[in-house]
C-alpha cells in the first residue's frame, strides 16, 4: 500500500469483478443496440477501459472533461466544460461513465446539458458513489460501489493529480490533502 493511503477501500479483484458485472449488465439492457459511452474525464478513464472490454454489443465512446474541483478536495459546485464531446449524440443510446458520484452537481449539469442535445436515451453509470454527500437528486441507472464519505483515490482518482495509477481504491490519510 502507497504510504499516503490510510487503508485500501476497494481492492484489486474487487474492482475487476464489479466492472465485470457492470459490463455485463449493460450488455443484456443493450441487446440490439448501439451505445455511446461517454467517459467524464480525467477521472473515469481507466474505468472506462475496463468497462468498455466487458460489454459485449456495439460500443462507441468520447469523452468530455468538465472541471468542478480544481486543484482543491471539495467540489466549487461550479462547473466548466474543458473538453466537449467529438460528434453529435443526437438519436443516439448514450451512457455517462462517472468515477465519483459525490454531491450530484456535476453530473445534474452534465445530464442537463447532454438531454439538450437529443439522444435516444441516456443513462449513468459509476464506479463510485457517495449518497451521504448528495446535495441533488441525480439518478444512478448502474453504480459500481457505496462508498462512506472519505476522500478516496486511485483507478483514475486523483488529489492533485497524484494516485491516479494505483490499481485500487484508497482513503487518502487527511494529512495530505489538508497541508
Amino acid at each position: 500500500m502507497h504510504p499516503h493511503m490510510k487503508e485500501i477501500l476497494l481492492d484489486e479483484q474487487q474492482i475487476k469483478e464489479r466492472v465485470l458485472q457492470l459490463g455485463q449488465q449493460i450488455t443484456r439492457d443493450y441487446q440490439g443496440q448501439n451505445i455511446l459511452m461517454v467517459g467524464i474525464l480525467k477521472g473515469a478513464m481507466i474505468f472506462l477501459a475496463d468497462l468498455v472490454r466487458n460489454i459485449d454489443v456495439p460500443t462507441s465512446f468520447d469523452f468530455m472533461a468538465v472541471s468542478s474541483y480544481g486543484a482543491g478536495a471539495v467540489s466549487s459546485g461550479a462547473v466548466r466544460i474543458l473538453k466537449d464531446l467529438d460528434k453529435s449524440i443526437d438519436g443516439r443510446h448514450v451512457i455517462i461513465v462517472e468515477d465519483i458520484v459525490d454531491t450530484g452537481l456535476t453530473l445534474q449539469y452534465l445530464v442537463e446539458n447532454m438531454k439538450a442535445r437529443g439522444p435516444a436515451s441516456l443513462k449513468i453509470c459509476t464506479l463510485l458513489d457517495k449518497p451521504s454527500r448528495r446535495k441533488v437528486d441525480v439518478p444512478v441507472d448502474y453504480n459500481g460501489f457505496s462508498i462512506p464519505d472519505e476522500f478516496v483515490v486511485g483507478y483514475g482518482l486523483d488529489y492533485n493529480e497524484r494516485y491516479r495509477n494505483l490499481p485500487y481504491i484508497a482513503v487518502l490519510k487527511p494529512e495530505i490533502y489538508r497541508s
